[in-house]
């Protein structure tokens, strides 16, 4: 979805600042360094201000405010200085935490290949049902750096290939250790199990996590102000399922944190928890279904839709001569689609302002008029013309199977068990990384080398 865009995003250090400069002091001597370069004065230009210097590479606020704006755009919230300043210095900890993923990458000569790149950020999109290129037309009209993005993605891919090389061996699941896991949940039938997101703010200092749970406080007010989850997951959750939007998937009571544990088991569905205090930190936790291990019965649906965009929002009492000509072009369409393939053609022809295909769906979730409109159709059947106030869709069912649901496989069995191997690798090779660094901090005159403490250990994901 991301073309030639990408195509200069080949280094590591796209916004990272390649002047090595020593920690021990904030003034640099360029003849002694043996370059000749400057540090800009901050009087001069207060994005270049300096605000750490990590192992010799400098975070600037302009970085910062890059990070703060594009939050701003992809999670779809315009926050208030007050807001901004509340998140500001976990966020300035979130950067130097990936600055040293950057320069673990670089040490490794891990490499992120562009087209990966625009994979995820396809992703991204397809998730939250944006047409392609629609993030970069975004960025660009709001001023925000394109690499800015570009970097936190191929950051996020690059440290997971970073944890591949870590683990070895270990990243093989064995059939031994599926056949145990599958054992212990046959002992859990009727028992609840969850499908979960989350997001996890890691706490440097366990003695003092007022700062931590004052970001967590404000990350819970903009999802409940209608942030999307996966994009807020994406840009501040600080475990591995942030590469999937903070998606769990379904989840074991005692693969939990017994405090998580106790919480969503009282959650209503599609509730935000409040901050919830485990070893290391905190986690958000949404909750997006409830079933019984082993049994819940589905209907699975895998469909495509087409849809014919208005050039202007709808008044259904004053509708406009090109609103009226889509639902003409919509009701000939209508009758000439057979099969999926032929909706998705057409769907392409008609722009692709939405993705065709939305995903597999379970019709007992879908929004109740969502699930009415299916309900009826069989398989190659389309839809009436569902019209909305941007233009009208229309949808085919391609399948529709009923089937327990709860049924695990062992290829999600091994992903699980694989995930949490990859969780606390990441925890130690983070605690190895923050205690070997040296981080000087430039945000105030009584800021000094910082190691933040070694954080516990998380038990799930």
């Amino acid at each position: 979805m991301v073309g030639t865009f990408l195509s200069s995003a080949t280094s590591f250090a796209t916004t990272e600042h390649k002047n090595h400069i020593p920690s021990s002091s904030p003034s640099v001597n360029s003849k002694a360094m043996g370059k000749d370069y400057s540090i800009p004065d901050a009087q001069d230009n207060a994005e270049s201000k300096i605000i750490a210097i990590i192992n010799g590479n400098l975070l600037t606020q302009r970085d910062v405010n890059n990070r703060e704006q594009l939050f701003q755009l992809t999670a779809g919230v315009r926050l208030t200085p007050d807001v901004l300043q509340r998140m500001r210095p976990q966020l300035i900890k979130q950067l130097i935490t990936e600055r040293l993923h950057t320069q673990e990458m670089l040490r490794r000569n891990v490499n992120v290949p562009p087209e990966q790149i625009a994979e995820a950020i396809a992703d991204i999109e397809k998730r939250n049902g944006m047409p392609p290129n629609a993030l970069r037309n975004q960025l660009s009209s709001d001023g925000v750096s394109m690499s800015t993005l570009i970097d936190q993605i191929r950051l996020q891919l690059g440290w997971s290939r970073v944890l591949q090389q870590e683990l070895g061996s270990q990243s093989r699941i064995t059939a031994q250790e599926v056949e145990q896991r599958q054992k212990a949940l046959k002992q859990e039938v009727g028992q609840p199990e969850y499908l979960l997101n989350e997001i996890f703010i890691p706490v440097e200092n366990a003695r003092h996590p007022e700062q931590e749970l004052q970001f967590t406080k404000t990350i819970i007010q903009q999802l409940r102000n209608g942030a999307p989850f996966p994009i807020v997951a994406a840009q501040f959750s600080q475990a591995q399922s942030a590469l999937q939007g903070g998606a769990l998937g379904w989840v074991q009571k005692d693969n939990l944190d017994p405090e998580v544990a106790t919480l969503v088991s009282k959650m209503p569905i599609g509730a935000i928890s409040n901050p919830i205090q485990v070893a290391g930190g905190y986690i958000i936790a949404m909750l997006s279904g409830k079933r019984t291990i082993g049994n819940e019965m589905g209907t699975l649906m895998t469909i495509r839709q087409v849809f014919l965009p208005f050039s202007s929002k709808l008044n259904p009492k004053n509708p406009t001569p090109q609103q009226i000509s889509v639902l003409n072009q919509v009701n000939q369409l209508k009758n000439s689609l057979h099969t999926c393939q032929q909706v998705e053609e057409a769907n392409q022809k008609a722009g692709n302002t939405r993705p065709s295909d939305p995903g597999p769906m379970q019709l007992e979730r879908m929004n109740p008029e969502m699930g009415n409109v299916l309900q009826g159709l069989q398989p190659g059947q389309v839809s009436k013309p569902l019209v909305s106030i941007d233009g009208i869709a229309l949808i085919m069912v391609c399948t529709k199977e009923k089937k327990n649901i709860a049924d695990i496989s062992t290829s999600e069995i091994a992903n699980q068990l694989l995930s949490q191997r990859v969780e606390q690798v990441s925890q130690q090779l983070d605690r190895d990384l923050h205690r070997q660094a040296i981080i000087e901090m430039h945000t105030n005159t009584n800021d000094s080398t910082t190691k933040p403490a070694t954080q516990p250990k998380r038990k799930h994901h």
